[in-house]
């Protein structure tokens, strides 16, 4: 990097981890879902069922082994060891003969199941992002299950929500709202501005009403409407490849220098105190006396020039609510105009006002001392400066006032209203001002006109109340009634989040360097603030006096007690917005409902800064945008569009959740519905641990007997088709509240299983003891309770799945195939001749399914098993309709309460100018100090090198591209534009006095020229500025003009200057008319 002002070279040597990016991408931690921890815990309660169990059975063994021996005393020889020793081995006999119940293969079966799961959203196609050929992918195989329980979702604004690209939509000049002709793209086809050499053929805007006006040349406010966007601003341009390349601190600025350069105003070049511009064909230049730059307070920014013909002119553009007040009069077109911002905001556009005078040259000679004195201050320099503009920012005439479009991605406020109506619930964590995230709010629907938008005095009044007693508490439940919204900013949550933190840091205040100081005193705005406040907790019932201390009975920190009022109040709350958060704090907040709520949470980001926020959440999602890979690179999951977490969630998530519920709950049931049954047979061998089914029974039953119906439900379940849950979000919730699996469902599944080997086991016992028949062996009796168990679960995966197709056929089919035929095997002769001791169940099944009596056993076992299970689901949900109609037909009881504080409207002038509300200090002392316009060494005409300052946190890839451009010196593209136009002004008349000037101004591009210095220390001592009170004041006490409160009225201190020159002097308004076509 090159540092500015000088030409020594910087190069960071391996700066490693103490970078700024590493020391807040936050730590790598192992993300497990809820089902997995839930399991872990089942797996541990089930292995200690199982010693339990092996010690009460060996307890039996214990109690009947002498009456055993006694009666079966011919059975003497195989039990020669001590008593104490048969226990111990009979004990361990029972563990390992039990062990089948763990669940072991589960674990194998899911992770294929959640591998299945990430191929299906790697190949859906509704996920693909053509133009970036980049399709959805799943960086985790662990995590789908989640994604159907997503509570919260944390998102980033600026390339997650919006594109990051700003385009002119709309004007509005002298009154006159001027619309583009062509919202399909179907003129910009042929090139609208093909008369203009200039234009980059990018705008989408396109009048034809206003482009004949603006080649006419006979309307006055529309040529300086035009003049004032290629004049008033810090953009820097360089030529590459024959092309002027424009290059600004904010995307709205150069969509706005854009927009004049199509209509023929065009930008050319720029030194430290001239500004070059081509309009319509000629060439003028500019002298710069000064530049008013934006800042957090000025909210607006003035350029004052000497043009061409010798006349000074102040060009001023901002946000309305300081543009208007500065009018040296208003009338019916100011009116109107006002009215066109209110219809403006109701679209969401960003406006902007633009507004210009005429300063006389006694006004200005009289303004210079003051500025160059307020210059040279050491001390309160911004603060000086301030009043000094504001003095020249007076009696200003309105030119119009301009709308750019913050374009949101494709299908974002579909989006977020589906994905509200699933109950999840958005907050926007941004690092841009809150007047833009507002602003993008209700762009994407994030927020509506019936919210009640509460700040920060706002919930901080809160949390003192809300540890209050009874009527308090109730006063605060009543908020769910009504539709809130919450904006806070970074420094409020360096003031909550201490007890997240490590050790608590000094709290950073967000001041501006050199930022006017704020006065102690109450102004209008405060007042009105306060009231509101107060009418506010009137209508939810709560005092203003500051509440006791009160012993919180969990034990928890003063901090602690406030972060989980701060949570439980955001919860109540249908959006939060956190704006001017660092990427910590993003990180924190995410931790922070995790800590209170218990709650499954989503982060979704495109940049760096959003990485930290990404690992701490339970599922991270990357957006492939312009900010970089690092987002993708540390994400769970990747999409292209923020459109596509729709289907990420409401049709993949709950997909894979309802299919890992279903499976977990199958595999429990068919495991102890099975196995079970040898507990019941210990109680007729003595307790002696002698397997009941045939050992290869019991090593292939969950490797092929029943794995594929319970990969098949795991991997293609479905309860209803994908445009199905799209259309019904409410469904997700099912997710959210565990009521697909859960402990009452694994009881469920445990007895259920539990009754199916009963009757498996005890209808053959009976049978038995009423007949003797085939099945009265050992081996025929095994063979017997293994078929039913088996011929059982199927029936239940019948019933079980929803979704029928040829593979699900085809899984089950195998199944039962695969006992056929592998029973045949290790029941024949020919393997039981190799060895008899391993293949002792010599055509046991052929035996016992020879038997008439034995099939009617299977069959009665299998109906005992369905039959009922099944009329007790269809009682079930007959039952739940008929009770969710009587729910739907009571009328729910509306709570009364009085009406709410006044929310904010989107017409207010609050909302409308959010670009300069938003936008931050430029260029412009860097350009009038000439650091950033520096000549290299030994060039007399050479380029001039364009540095950038710091970037902004959110628009870091505007400032990563060269920047080279020529001062004062027409490029070859320009001088043979210029030509064209040159020669039809030849055959029209002679060469004009602004032509001639033109020519030596070319004629001085050889010369060297001085930058002005800046100024030193020892010249400030020379004068002194005395800073005076003004109506700017009021803005440093506002805490932020989108609030509920009304407009401010300020005082009118303007200055009595005398009306403009060009007012009423025909003269002096002729010379700044452009020549006519």
């Amino acid at each position: 990097m090159r540092l500015l002002g000088s030409s020594h070279v910087t190069v960071p040597v391996g700066p490693g981890l103490d970078t700024k990016i590493m020391k807040n991408c936050g730590k790598i931690h192992l993300k497990r879902t809820k089902l997995d921890l839930l399991m872990n815990k089942l797996v541990i309660l089930i292995f200690m069922s199982l010693v339990i169990g092996s010690l009460l059975l060996t307890l039996g063994f214990t109690f009947t082994v002498k009456g055993f021996k006694g009666k079966h005393y011919y059975l003497s020889a195989l039990h020669q060891r001590t008593e104490a020793m048969e226990t111990f081995f009979i004990f361990w006999g029972f563990l390992i003969l039990l062990s089948v119940m763990v669940p072991m293969a589960m674990f194998i079966i899911a992770e294929f199941i959640y591998l299945g799961n990430s191929f299906f959203i790697n190949w859906d196609l509704s996920m693909y992002y053509e133009p970036l050929d980049m399709p959805a992918k799943a960086r985790s195989t662990s995590l789908n299950d989640q994604l159907g329980q997503v509570q919260y979702i944390f998102s980033d604004k600026t390339g997650t929500l919006t594109q990051n690209i700003m385009t002119f939509k709309k004007c509005c000049i002298n009154g006159r709202v001027y619309d583009s002709d062509d919202e399909h793209g179907t003129l910009r086809k042929r090139n609208p501005y093909a008369w203009n050499l200039f234009a980059d053929g990018k705008l989408q805007f396109y009048n034809e009403e206003l482009e004949s006006i603006v080649r006419g040349q006979q309307d006055r406010e529309v040529q300086e409407f035009w003049r004032l966007l290629a004049i008033c601003h810090t953009v820097m341009v360089q030529e590459k490849d024959n092309q002027l390349l424009y290059q600004a601190a904010s995307p709205d600025e150069e969509a706005l220098v854009t927009a004049a350069r199509n209509f023929g105003y065009v930008f050319l070049s720029r030194t430290q105190d001239t500004i070059t511009l081509v309009e319509l064909g000629e060439e003028r230049v500019y002298q710069v006396l000064a530049m008013m730059d934006f800042n957090s307070v000025r909210k607006r920014m003035s350029v004052l020039v000497r043009n061409p013909e010798g006349s000074i002119c102040l060009y001023t553009k901002g946000a309305d609510t300081v543009i208007l007040e500065r009018l040296h009069k208003k009338g019916d077109m100011e009116a109107t105009t006002e009215e066109v911002l209110a219809a403006f905001a109701e679209q969401t556009l960003r406006t902007l006002c633009l507004a210009y005078k005429e300063v006389a040259e006694d006004a200005y000679k009289q303004w210079e001392p003051e500025h160059q004195e307020a210059a040279l201050l050491l001390q309160n320099r911004a603060q000086a400066l301030h009043q000094v503009y504001n003095k020249m920012e007076q009696n200003l005439q309105l030119l119009g006032a301009t709308a750019i479009e913050d374009k949101l991605q494709d299908g974002v406020p579909e989006t977020i209203k589906c994905l509200k109506k699933g109950n999840i619930k958005m907050w926007v964590l941004t690092g841009d001002k809150p007047e833009t995230a507002v602003n993008i709010g209700f762009a994407c629907k994030l927020l509506s006109e019936n919210m009640i938008i509460m700040e920060d005095k706002d919930i901080k009044r809160l949390l003192d109340n809300y540890w209050n007693e009874s009527e308090q508490q109730r006063a605060f439940k009543m908020m769910t009634h009504h539709n809130m919204a919450l904006i806070i900013n970074g420094e409020f949550l360096d003031q909550l989040l201490l007890s997240l933190r490590k050790e608590p840091r000094a709290l950073v205040q967000n001041a501006v360097v050199d930022e006017v100081v704020q006065e102690p005193v109450m102004s209008r705005m405060d007042f009105l603030q306060a009231r509101r406040i107060s009418q506010m907790f009137r209508n939810f019932g709560f005092s203003l006096a500051p509440s006791p201390s009160v012993t919180s009975k969990t034990g928890e920190s003063l901090e602690e007690r406030r972060e989980r009022a701060f949570v439980d109040l955001a919860s109540k709350c249908q959006a939060v917005i956190c704006c001017r958060v660092t990427p910590k704090q993003k990180a924190l907040v995410v931790a922070l409902v995790k800590k209170y709520q218990q709650v499954v949470t989503l982060a979704i980001g495109d940049g760096a800064n959003d990485v930290n926020m990404i690992k701490t959440a339970d599922i991270g999602v990357g957006l492939a945008g312009q900010e970089g890979m690092q987002a993708v690179q540390n994400s769970d999951y990747v999409l292209a569009q923020f459109c596509y977490l729709q289907r990420l969630l409401l049709v993949h998530g709950r997909w894979s959740y309802m299919r890992v519920c279903k499976f977990l709950r199958y595999f429990f049931y068919k495991t102890v519905a099975s196995m079970m049954a040898q507990i019941w047979f210990s109680l007729f061998n003595g307790f002696t641990a002698q397997p009941l089914y045939e050992g290869w029974f019991l090593a292939l039953f969950n490797l092929m007997y029943s794995t594929l119906p319970v990969l098949y439900i795991g991997l293609f379940e479905q309860d209803m088709t994908a445009e199905k849950s799209l259309k019904m979000p409410k469904l997700y919730m099912a997710g959210q509240k565990d009521e697909l699996f859960n402990y009452s469902i694994f009881l469920q599944a445990i007895f259920h299983g539990t009754l199916t080997s009963i009757i498996n086991f005890f209808v053959p016992v009976m049978v038995i003891h009423d007949e003797s028949g085939s099945s009265s062996d050992y081996q025929s009796f095994g063979v017997l309770v293994a078929i039913s168990g088996l011929l059982s679960i199927t029936m239940e995966v019948i019933f079980v799945i929803k979704y029928w197709t040829l593979l699900c056929v085809g899984s089950i089919v195998l199944s039962l195939s695969s006992y056929v035929i592998m029973t045949s095997l290790t029941q024949g002769l020919w393997l039981y001749k190799i060895s008899p001791k391993t293949f002792p169940f010599l055509f046991a099944d052929y035996s016992v399914l020879s038997q008439p009596a034995n099939l009617l056993v299977i069959v009665l076992n299998v109906t005992l098993n369905t039959l009922p299970v099944l009329a007790f689901r269809v009682i079930r949900k007959t039952v739940l309709k008929l009770r969710t109609k009587e729910e739907e037909e009571v009328p729910s009881e509306e709570v009364a309460v009085e009406p709410a504080m006044r929310h904010l409207r989107r017409g207010t002038a609050a909302r409308r100018s959010s670009y300069a509300f938003s936008h931050r200090e430029g260029y412009a002392d860097l350009i009038t100090q000439g650091t950033i316009l520096r000549r290299p060494t030994g060039e007399c005409g050479g380029d001039t090198v364009w540095e950038s300052p710091n970037p902004s946190e959110e628009n870091l890839t505007f400032n990563r591209r060269e920047s080279i451009f020529n001062p004062r010196k027409i490029s070859i593209l320009a001088k043979k534009k210029l030509e064209h136009y040159g020669r039809r002004s030849l055959a029209e008349g002679p060469i004009t006095s602004s032509q001639m000037e033109k020519q030596d101004m070319v004629s001085l591009d050889n010369q060297p020229f001085d930058t002005r210095k800046p100024p030193t220390a020892t010249s400030a001592t020379s004068g002194s500025f005395q800073v005076s009170s003004s109506d700017d004041q009021a803005f440093h006490s506002v805490p932020s003009e989108y609030t509920l409160a009304s407009r401010p009225e300020h005082l009118d201190v303007r200055s009595s200057w005398k009306r403009p020159l060009w007012k009423g002097s025909a003269s002096s308004k002729s010379q700044l008319e452009g020549p006519t076509k």
